[in-house]
């Protein structure tokens, strides 16, 4: 059960008033006197070995408990107070991020079945306007959906997937009103423009359309793992209760999704493990049939599947470490007899993604770290590359629905580029930029310049590192704060992008650095793989070694470096406040994954189980030792830590509130130093922090207003 949010704050703010007599824990809103949780040790009891946690009472799966909420309205206090005197820097930070973005955008419009698709903003609005005109630009607009309408007198809002129907005439949406990734699915006529009955509640966000425009598929979640594991048949105009389920995900180490093939065919749910991916298929035009495995799936194969007409093309890493592709008669798929190789496994390349057009292949593969395109004839088999020019950068396919098209839509940023969508001939190789993203206020790319570099870790690997900054502002003497980010984990791999709010860092003498750790994949999926698992402490070991070296290169000063990482890399932000406290001024931990062994012995948490192929079953002594290990809610010991920012949300699915929460109290009650270490809960979002185009960058304000303070800087 999840309280509603009304009631939530309701409580939350009366217990504000009640602070000073609530019998869990001591607090003060005073920015002497921290807040101090209460102990009450409790047994954690494992196959693999027992711990006591002091602080485990500040679960509670309801979000409702009296002594909890008062706890986190004193955290909230407290760093209001705290930060309260960089109330007008944080106001500055955050016009100047905004100001940035140009107050009526729109995407690019993307032609689908007839219609010309986009989004927009209005002046001031936080929310897009989804909208599209028929057959030219030229056309009258037709408003689809309105962001800001739908969101008012909303906390928190969030559009998930919008899928317009094969004949056009009706539109599918999912909206999430608590930042808990639990949607509702809507349905609206786009002709009268009025809504449809039915609301299918409890769901994953994404929505399919069969061929026959009366029936969709979706995905139900389980509201105690937050997993979607039921794929349903749904008939417009029934109840939900009559739904048919047509699929059921009974091993919880796998995500769920769905998707339709481009070009209409069929439909597929994709199954995902860390170590077995697979796709099951039905045709569009049959709805009531059943879906058929492509191939039976394996364990350690993981493949992918795009259809162009009779023809399934495969990306598989059977027996390819680094992924080959492969293509197959649709009728034959199930036998790997039957598959031929397209493009074969190379130990230099990694093959990403792939998109088929009408006689061409378009390939994004990794060479090096960095991304190329690739365009091959399947005619002729001669290929050609889209050549980038910056020393790091990110290019990626982007939307491209038809198979018929004769070009290509790719989207480029780098540290200095802002991100652009380009159309490219696939026949004449010709390049057409379609839009850059305006930044307001002057901004001139020359005056910033980017760097890749590799630096030498423990083990000898050579690590690659993305650098950014102001060239007026940088001298390469050791004077300069910097700014380091991480992630690597899932084999995410984190490119050198373009983020107009970075500006306010880099007018301000700082250098970016992203490292990019072991755990991605930028070097291959060997890096993915040792950086996982029993070699989970490489994208640890990694990240200090590159702040070491970054210094010793006089790339920024000793006491000027601040780290920063979200998620998963939050939990690098934790192992290295452990691990090397002395390396950082400060450090920001947004959403931080730190109590590792709690978490993955508990498979009632969302997202546990399915993640055993990436940090390991703790159910096991070697993985619940070495877990244990490097848990940064469990390595917290009695030394000096850097200055720490932490932020969570409530309502996150991802990574519970009460993991940072839990990890400041027991760091408040055991560092030796008088650092500062707030902690910043968002009472009504979720994972993403909060919604909305302008809202989210008040948290980014917060962070560069508390590293620039670290420093001295005002303004």
């Amino acid at each position: 059960m999840i309280v509603s949010r009304p009631v939530l704050f309701a409580a939350a703010a009366a217990l504000v008033t009640l602070l000073s007599t609530c019998p869990i824990a001591a607090v003060n809103a005073h920015e002497s006197s921290p807040p101090v949780a209460k102990k009450m040790p409790k047994q954690l009891v494992s196959p693999a070995g027992n711990r006591v946690d002091d602080y485990y009472w500040l679960r509670d799966d309801t979000r409702s408990d009296s002594d909890m909420l008062a706890y986190l309205a004193a955290e909230n206090a407290y760093t209001d107070a705290g930060m309260a005197h960089t109330k007008a820097l944080q106001d500055k930070l955050f016009a100047e991020i905004t100001g940035r973005l140009k107050k009526d955008d729109a995407s690019v419009p993307v032609e689908i079945r007839g219609y010309w698709y986009y989004t927009r903003f209005v002046k001031g609005g936080e929310y897009p306007i989804y909208a599209r005109k028929k057959a030219s630009m030229d056309a009258a607009e037709e408003i689809v959906l309105d962001g800001n309408k739908l969101a008012e007198g909303k906390g928190y809002y969030r559009i998930g997937d919008t899928e317009v129907s094969t004949n056009n005439q009706l539109l599918a949406y999912s909206e999430d009103t608590a930042g808990r990734r639990i949607y509702s699915l809507r349905f609206k006529d786009l002709a009268t423009g009025k809504a449809l009955p039915d609301v299918l509640a409890d769901v994953t966000g994404q929505v399919v359309w069969a061929n026959d425009n009366r029936t969709v598929f979706y995905i139900k979640k389980d509201l105690q793992t937050l997993l979607g594991d039921h794929v349903y048949r749904h008939e417009l105009g029934t109840p939900q209760d009559h739904d048919v389920l047509v699929y059921e995900e009974k091993d919880k180490s796998f995500y769920t999704s769905i998707r339709k093939s481009r070009g209409d065919k069929s439909i597929f749910i994709d199954h995902d493990s860390t170590l077995i991916k697979g796709t099951s298929a039905l045709s569009a035009d049959t709805p009531g049939g059943a879906f058929k495995p492509v191939l039976e799936l394996e364990k350690n194969h993981e493949y992918s599947v795009a259809q162009q007409g009779d023809w399934y093309y495969i990306r598989s890493n059977w027996n390819a470490t680094n992924f080959r592709l492969m293509k197959v008669p649709v009728g034959k798929a199930a036998d790997k007899a039957h598959w031929q190789e397209v493009i074969g496994q190379r130990d230099d390349v990694f093959l990403s993604n792939f998109v088929l057009f009408d006689g061409y292949l378009v390939v994004s593969e990794r060479q090096h770290g960095l991304i190329r395109l690739r365009i091959i004839d399947q005619k002729t088999g001669k290929s050609r590359d889209i050549g980038f020019d910056d020393p790091a950068y990110l290019a990626r396919l982007t939307q491209n629905p038809n198979l018929h098209a004769h070009s290509l839509r790719y989207a480029y940023s780098s540290f200095t580029t802002p991100n652009s969508i380009y159309e490219y001939d696939l026949a004449s190789g010709k390049r057409t930029l379609l839009k850059r993203d305006e930044v307001v206020g002057g901004f001139n790319p020359s005056e910033y310049a980017s760097e890749r570099l590799f630096i030498r870790a423990r083990d000898g690997v050579e690590v690659p590192v993305s650098i950014a900054y102001r060239r007026d502002k940088f001298q390469k003497d050791g004077s300069n704060p910097m700014y380091q980010y991480g992630y690597g984990s899932y084999g995410i791999t984190v490119d050198a992008r373009f983020s107009a709010s970075l500006l306010s860092l880099l007018d301000r003498g700082f250098v970016y650095a992203l490292v990019h750790v072991r755990g991605g994949q930028m070097l291959g999926r060997q890096w993915y793989e040792d950086g996982k698992l029993l070699h989970k402490k490489h994208t640890f070991t990694d990240f200090i070694d590159a702040t070491k070296a970054l210094v010793q290169q006089k790339y920024a000063a000793r006491d000027k470096v601040f780290a920063v990482g979200g998620s998963a890399g939050g939990l690098l932000m934790g192992a290295v406040a452990n691990l090397a406290p002395g390396l950082y001024r400060g450090i920001a931990a947004h959403v931080p994954f730190v109590d590792v062994v709690t978490t993955m012995l508990d498979a009632s948490i969302p997202l546990t189980t399915n993640e055993y192929d990436e940090w390991g079953n703790p159910n096991e002594k070697k993985y619940y030792d070495y877990m244990l290990s490097y848990s940064p809610y469990d390595q917290v010991k009695a030394q000096d830590y850097p200055n720490l920012l932490v932020t969570t949300g409530l309502y996150d699915s991802q990574v519970q509130y009460f993991e940072p929460t839990k990890w400041v109290a027991k760091l408040r009650t055991t560092k030796t130093d008088h650092n500062k270490l707030f902690l910043h809960i968002n009472m009504e979002a979720g994972h993403g922090g909060k919604s909305g185009r302008y809202r989210r960058f008040r948290d980014r304000a917060l962070e560069y207003a508390f590293f620039l303070d670290l420093l001295g800087v005002k303004q």
